[in-house]
């Protein structure tokens, strides 16, 4: 594999101080990654069981552990307000998505980091000039360059893998969206039922 020729040390050092904020992009990428992930696991958004009841039309109880339990005890405690129901649920979609939006920010500003380090080190290349041939030194212009690619290098795969999660945890939040707005409805539809066979 190309990467695994590539040696990440040398890659680091060369990207100079531009390694530490790509380090922290890196970090929060993989942190919000996972913390989504898990927090957007079937049993804390959709529980099957939950889920079954609601869909075949039985008296569910909902509860504080998942995003559907929620809802279901908002209506429990709020007949007939669907309106209310339908936003209480945009505001567990939104608890979501809560993180997600800072890997847009990471996966467009890590390459621009990249990009000062290119601008930077070329800068750096051209401005050392070797006073005999009054070109620029061999040496020091090899090492800029190398530092402008690295920094390169380093913001690239620091938005891959921010893009890589944002384009997974947008499918989860989707996925997860559109079945809570099916159970909503079959809640909501269940409501008006016993409401209108109670009175």
């Amino acid at each position: 594999m190309l990467l695994a020729l590539v040696d990440w040390t040398r890659i680091v050092r060369e990207a100079g101080f531009l390694a530490y904020p790509l380090g922290l992009c890196s970090i929060c990428a993989v942190y919000i990654i996972f913390e989504r992930a898990f927090a957007l696991r079937d049993a804390a958004i959709l529980p099957a069981d939950l889920a079954e009841a609601v869909l075949q039309g039985k008296t569910a109880t909902g509860g504080a552990h998942s995003a559907l339990g929620r809802i279901v005890s908002f209506v429990e405690r709020h007949p007939g307000d669907a309106e209310g129901a339908k936003s209480y649920a945009r505001l567990e979609v939104m608890k979501m998505e809560r993180g997600v939006s800072y890997l847009d920010t990471i996966y467009t500003g890590a390459p621009l980091l990249g990009l000062i380090g290119t601008v930077s080190g070329l800068l750096a290349a051209f401005n050392v000039i070797d006073p005999e041939t009054k070109m620029p030194d061999p040496i020091k212009f090899t090492e800029s360059v190398g530092y402008a690619l690295s920094a390169t290098l380093m913001g690239l795969c620091v938005a891959i893998i921010a893009l890589a999660g944002n384009g997974y945890l947008g499918r989860r939040i989707d996925h997860h969206t559109a079945r809570l707005d099916v159970l909503l409805e079959r809640i909501l539809a269940r409501k008006v039922k016993e409401t209108s066979s109670n009175s």
